[in-house]
């Protein structure tokens, strides 16, 4: 599996940027997708993940609200919606898949074995 994300910039607060993710590899289909981040100097964490099918999201409680997440399996692609965009949203974003085959949604980095370069947002104020 290889991922590849685009779609970061440099943006005021209160606007929208749209991140995404472009995955090669087989097994798309069967393959649970997240979006982490990491601010400088701080640690990995979760931003949202979605499910097999797309039935299932989740997303972080600090982006609740202002991010979506989506997939589309034709194109094999997972794009992250954000909107209303804050200062704190500032980092580097990283596309990351699990193991083809584990259709749940984990929060935690260590579970998503495939990851490709980062996007950088900046959300200026």
């Amino acid at each position: 599996v290889q991922l590849q994300a685009s779609g970061g910039g440099v943006v005021q607060a209160g606007g929208s940027l749209r991140l995404s993710c472009e995955v090669s590899g087989r097994a798309f289909s069967r393959t649970t997708f997240a979006w982490f981040r990491q601010a400088s100097g701080k640690e990995r964490v979760f931003v949202a993940g979605i499910s097999w099918s797309g039935e299932r999201t989740v997303l972080a409680d600090s982006v609740q609200g202002r991010f979506t997440i989506y997939r589309d399996n034709e194109k094999n692609t997972v794009t992250l919606q954000m909107n209303n965009l804050k200062p704190e949203d500032t980092a580097a974003y990283y596309c990351k898949a699990r193991r083809p085959g584990y259709n749940g949604v984990s929060r935690g980095d260590d579970d998503y074995r495939y990851w490709g370069p980062e996007t950088l947002v900046t959300v200026s104020s």
